[in-house]
């Protein structure tokens, strides 16, 4: 009965997913809840007795599985299950959908001063897949959609401050996974690619983002935006440090106040997403930042550039 239970609970589920997915269309990418927390490919979870198998590569797989079978995404021929990819909504908009997990090196110390295996975020192919497909976008907008933040830090070692699970990695030049946004960054300038906005989450709070490179220890690149949003159904709590190696500038913050503390509960209504509208006629990029009462917290309307 025990089974036959989860079963139906599971087919209902799969059920009401499947219909709001003909309803509503959405585009799904992934991070780390799918698996494990702050997990990386070869990581062994020998401290942790939760896990029965404590092969983080092996959840992934599983997971990977789980993730399109629920939210189907069209395979790859050369890479099934591979999750970045292009969508494009007409002559106004491409969204390129980063996979900033199933590539990445270990979350170490992330300070190497020169490009290794262990400093790979996006991975190469998919770093050339990305330039290529913004130098040949025909788009006015060129969204990429990312896992993670550029500029705040993510600790992998909370207590310690020791490891890193973003790219950020504090104040200073450019080191470790930063390398891999600087090789970025540059390429979109130097091949003059206009209109490019970042939105991004994992983090529990939402915030708006100027990355100024007149701000940046780094500075070869051309400004950008960057819109953060979530969580959906999960504890609050922020903010992050922020890492001035791309110069970025605050624009607006909402997480929960001291007084509130960490980790409310959906209940205390901290939860938050954007909507973005491009005007037909103007092309205009309007991001609006709200939370579950759909109340507008944060409005900002970006003008097109055109070669």
């Amino acid at each position: 009965m025990d089974e036959f239970r989860g079963n139906y609970k599971y087919n209902m589920l799969d059920q009401h997913v499947r219909e709001f997915n003909r309803l509503v269309p959405v585009y799904y990418q992934w991070d780390d809840h799918e698996v494990t927390n702050n997990w990386y490919p070869g990581e062994m979870l020998l401290g942790d007795d939760r896990y029965t198998e404590k092969s983080a590569s092996l959840l992934a797989a599983r997971a990977n599985r789980a993730f399109r079978e629920m939210l189907p995404i069209t395979e790859h021929a050369s890479e099934p299950g591979r999750v970045y990819r292009k969508v494009s909504y007409g002559p106004s908009l491409d969204i390129f959908f980063l996979d900033m997990r199933t590539y990445r090196g270990t979350n170490d110390a992330n300070n190497s001063p020169s490009p290794t295996d262990n400093t790979d975020f996006l991975g190469r192919a998919q770093m050339e897949w990305l330039k290529r497909g913004l130098l040949n976008s025909k788009a006015t907008w060129k969204v990429i959609a990312a896992d993670m933040p550029i500029g705040m830090i993510v600790y992998d070692d909370w207590k310690n401050k020791s490891t890193f699970e973003n790219l950020a990695n504090g104040d200073g030049a450019p080191a470790g996974r930063e390398l891999e946004i600087v090789e970025l960054l540059r390429f979109i300038k130097n091949a003059k690619i206009n209109n490019t906005v970042w939105l991004t989450a994992d983090v529990h709070y939402t915030a708006a983002h100027y990355y100024d490179p007149n701000k940046a220890h780094f500075q070869d690149f051309e400004p950008f935006w960057e819109f953060v949003s979530g969580p959906l159904h999960a504890g609050t709590f922020g903010p992050n440090d922020m890492d001035n190696t791309f110069g970025p500038q605050v624009k607006f913050t909402k997480h929960p106040t001291e007084d509130q503390g960490i980790n409310l509960p959906p209940s205390y209504g901290l939860q938050f997403f954007g909507l973005v509208d491009i005007d037909a006629d103007t092309e205009q990029f309007r991001v609006s930042l709200r939370d579950v009462a759909d109340e507008e917290l944060y409005t900002v309307t970006l003008d097109p550039v055109y070669s």
